[in-house]
């Protein structure tokens, strides 16, 4: 499919030097959600040195997720104070630097006309729609819900290439990280994933529910399996008091909680339940199937990149808290999945 702005914009064919991307964090559920952007950017502008700016806090790619945009990025800056109020507008931003291509990837205006200031010679932003932006969309364009597609559109509006929505990412774990998953998940038994934690505590269904979903599949011969978190270790001592059979993977193997182990640990699953959590993100992207739970954020928004997906959201069960979610609707999806 041709991109939208294509057309547009194909009189200017020079390639930028140097590439901005503004973004206010990143934690790994974004990070992963961003991955086909990073991608794109590498893809569009292949001689670039490209520059990833965390304006409010820190980024995944800094850190965790460093690993999955080496050769992508050239650089990371954390807590670079742009997004965080407006008298950042009386100094000026990341002094002594310029950039032919800026791409802001947030819109709120005096956020973005901070970044503006940056010494540029394109600048990309959909603030105040696309107001200070050096290119716009044709009339009648629509930004889209999901971040995933925002990020490409404002690829395709910068760079005059298309960049289609992929349904999943191949991020090739390690031959070792997936020797460790077979040991701890050897062939032989049928796994049964449950993710439930998440970055916040609204956005968790109640964990009773989980230990309740993993007794079923227990006693359906099944293995359940728990991906906890850092923050989580001290369920596990519920967990196991009531199905004893429960196995801690990422508890069992220091492998520093990567992502790319969580994946491979996932790809030994038959299906998986999560809360939208970074966790559900790396779940999503093993290709088993998977039942997502949503209720303060929104799936167009934040849906995992995964083709076998079934979606579960509080709002369809009379507003937005996690506890609306009924038992019996999860049990059910997941009931379906194991066998799909």
């Amino acid at each position: 499919m041709e991109s939208i702005f294509l057309k547009r914009f194909t009189m200017n064919t020079s390639k930028p030097e140097s590439v901005l991307v503004y973004v206010g964090l990143d934690r790994v559920g974004d990070g992963l959600l961003k991955l086909p952007f990073v991608r794109g950017l590498r893809k569009a502008f292949p001689d670039a040195h490209i520059t990833w700016l965390a304006g409010k806090e820190t980024s995944v790619y800094a850190s965790v997720l460093a690993p999955l945009v080496e050769g992508f990025l050239d650089e990371v800056i954390e807590y670079a104070g742009i997004g965080l109020h407006p008298s950042e507008l009386l100094r000026k931003p990341l002094t002594g630097r310029r950039f032919d291509l800026v791409i802001d990837s947030q819109k709120i205006f005096w956020a973005s006309l901070s970044l503006w200031r940056i010494p540029h010679k394109t600048f990309i932003s959909p603030a105040a729609r696309f107001l200070l932006s050096s290119k716009k969309p044709p009339k009648g364009y629509k930004f889209p819900k999901s971040m995933q597609r925002q990020l490409l559109d404002l690829l395709e509006l910068a760079s005059g290439e298309t960049f289609p929505t992929p349904s999943g990412l191949d991020l090739h774990p390690s031959p070792r990280y997936r020797v460790d998953a077979l040991k701890l998940l050897p062939v032989g038994a049928e796994y049964v994933g449950f993710a439930p934690g998440s970055g916040g505590k609204p956005k968790c269904w109640d964990l009773e529910n989980f230990i309740r979903l993993a007794q079923a599949q227990a006693d359906q011969g099944r293995i359940p399996v728990f991906f906890l978190g850092p923050q989580e270790p001290e369920w596990m001592a519920p967990v196991r008091a009531r199905v004893a059979s429960s196995l801690f993977p990422l508890q069992q193997k220091n492998n520093g909680f990567d992502p790319l182990f969580t994946i491979a640990l996932a790809e030994r699953m038959s299906a998986s339940v999560s809360n939208d959590s970074g966790v559900g993100h790396m779940i999503a992207l093993a290709g088993k199937p998977l039942v997502s739970l949503f209720g303060p954020t929104v799936p167009e928004k934040f849906m995992p990149m995964s083709e076998r997906l079934t979606i579960i959201e509080a709002k369809d069960f009379g507003g937005r808290e996690m506890a609306r979610i009924p038992y019996a609707t999860v049990a059910e999806a997941l009931g379906e999945a194991v066998v799909s």
